[in-house]
């Protein structure tokens, strides 16, 4: 279930309330008349099955609710409500199985930011994965494939792409096309300082065992970016949040980018591009298979619900105000 909070001008409250008390799988509707301060006007909760949280959203946007007052929905962790259980088992499906389109907007607009903190943790994460590499420690290289946030512009490309977000694709390719050179360059500085002290021998990369996936290209590349894709794009798409660490230990960037930096400073250059390849292969299977999951799961409509549901409204005659 999701909390919805709307404050609307007086003379949109009728209508929000209307929607809202009409709409199945909407319960506990709350008017708090008069304690909008800016703008001035009232404040409507109600709970929300997340089966229906899309369509209510659709709607309060065509009152133009968004663009007179303001409108959020938030997940609620825990509800004790017999009252809401029941409204949800009402509801045909799953809750996993709806996508609010806008909330997953917003979440992958905020992680595809370039911004210091961005490139913060894209930097810890290739620094961890290069000493992963040198101290030849698969551990350390999963732990630097979890503190990378790169899958945050990845999976903004595949929500552009869908929903035709020229805006969203801009900001995730620039967060990936200036982050990975970036940080790759820092690494490269580290390893030379590393180098100048004595704590990177170059020879160490010719004898790598546990490590050498990270920069070995080959058919299964493709297919655990592929797999990683469409699983973090469903893990994202139905708040499976942790299944994502699942996918952030699968695929192969920032470590291919750590030993790219390392190979470089060794003169290893075709291993080098090697690596770098395995990063182009896994951010390219990773995005071409979340698009393809985020399509098929935003096309996804519950049987006997969505369609049906919206031959009545627009049947249905409006109520004068």
């Amino acid at each position: 279930m999701m909390r919805l909070r709307a404050l609307c001008a007086a003379h949109d409250s009728a209508a929000v309330i209307d929607l809202l008390r009409t709409e199945p799988g909407v319960v506990h509707l709350a008017v708090a008349e008069g304690e909008g301060r800016q703008p001035a006007g009232d404040v409507i909760e109600a709970v929300v099955a997340r089966e229906v949280a899309e369509e209510v959203l659709h709607r309060l946007r065509e009152l133009g609710i968004d663009r007179r007052g303001e409108v959020s929905l938030h997940s609620v962790e825990t509800m004790l409500s017999e009252t809401a259980d029941a409204a949800e088992r009402a509801l045909p499906g799953h809750d996993a199985d709806a996508v609010i389109w806008d909330e997953l907007v917003t979440t992958t607009g905020e992680e595809s930011k370039l911004n210091p903190v961005f490139l913060g943790f894209l930097t810890i994460a290739c620094l961890l994965a290069a000493v992963g590499v040198l101290t030849n420690s698969p551990i350390t290289i999963v732990g630097a494939m979890v503190v990378s946030p790169d899958f945050g512009p990845v999976a903004a490309l595949a929500v552009a792409a869908v929903g035709r977000r020229r805006d969203l694709a801009a900001r995730a390719a620039v967060a990936l096309g200036v982050g990975f050179p970036f940080v790759i360059a820092v690494t490269v500085g580290f390893a030379l300082l590393a180098w100048s002290v004595g704590l990177f021998d170059p020879d160490r990369l010719a004898d790598l065992r546990q490590a050498a996936f990270i920069y070995q290209v080959g058919p299964y590349s493709v297919i655990v970016a592929l797999l990683a894709g469409a699983a973090g794009m469903l893990a994202l798409t139905s708040e499976k949040s942790g299944a994502l660490i699942g996918v952030f230990i699968s695929a192969t960037t920032v470590p291919a980018a750590g030993f790219a930096a390392l190979a470089a400073v060794a003169g290893d250059w075709t291993r080098c591009g090697e690596a770098i390849i395995q990063l182009g292969i896994n951010l390219s299977g990773l995005t071409v298979a979340g698009t393809l999951m985020l399509a098929v799961r935003r096309r996804h409509v519950v049987p006997g619900t969505a369609p049906a549901t919206r031959l009545l409204r627009r049947a249905r005659p409006r109520r004068s105000l």
